[in-house]
């Protein structure tokens, strides 16, 4: 019998504060497998700011496209993207606007993403240590510019995090890391960022590809304001 068909007959996935026999915490990594059905999103630093490129992998014909954002705007110089539980990540970015608009009004600054992060990690790890309650079912990886910095974070189910030059979350994950790995150069331009995501997922994807599909933000440094680009706008990034 399987390892993990074993440790379901033995019932050690019926909480996720139970640890296996080889200690594995069975309902944490059940949610991480709804993590990698979520579609793709790239993060990448730029020498002139951050940007995310998310898949936004809309199937029904029957939803406006233009309701259908998968970058979350958290405050003016942070953004969001999800792979996962399209409704856990909403909760989770509730929370962290919440927390930037404190941080403004009681220190009359903006919030530094990393202080955002540990708030979204911690919380997830929370939902790992008592009964009652399910993981979150997804991974959460945030960019934003802070004092003429771009900064790039991800935290997964389990509530690690850890800060990236360039990263992938969700479908085909491994994969687009891969090709990041070998081909992310530092130094791109926002513009050149953008194209170098696009090229990856035409690669990924193959006749899937669709720019309709993409959902783009960006933040330049000294401006530090989210800029959206979507459809149409795409094709002068697409040879």
């Amino acid at each position: 019998m399987p390892s993990e068909m074993q440790h379901q007959v033995m019932g050690y996935d019926r909480a996720a504060t139970m640890f296996s026999p080889d200690g594995h915490l069975l309902q944490v990594e059940y949610a991480e497998k709804v993590v990698n059905f979520g579609s793709a999103s790239i993060g990448i630093k730029c020498k002139d700011g951050i940007i995310i490129v998310a898949d936004k992998r809309i199937r029904d014909k029957l939803i406006d496209i233009e309701s259908a954002y998968k970058i979350f705007e958290i405050d003016e110089h942070i953004i969001a993207t999800s792979a996962g539980i399209l409704a856990d990540a909403r909760v989770l970015i509730d929370h962290a606007q919440v927390l930037a608009q404190q941080n403004k009004v009681t220190y009359g600054s903006p919030v530094e993403p990393i202080i955002i992060m540990r708030m979204i990690a911690d919380r997830k790890q929370y939902f790992t240590q008592f009964g009652g309650a399910r993981p979150y079912g997804v991974s959460i990886m945030i960019a934003g510019v802070n004092k003429g910095k771009p900064y790039l974070y991800a935290s997964d189910v389990y509530g690690n995090l850890f800060t990236y030059k360039a990263n992938a979350i969700g479908e085909n994950d491994e994969k687009i890391k891969e090709i990041l790995r070998k081909d992310y150069k530092e130094g791109l331009s926002i513009d050149e960022g953008i194209r170098f995501c696009l090229k990856i997922f035409k690669e990924v994807l193959g006749k899937n590809f669709d720019l309709d599909r993409f959902d783009v933000g960006f933040i330049k440094i000294g401006e530090e304001k989210l800029k959206r680009m979507q459809g149409d706008e795409l094709k002068k990034f697409v040879k």
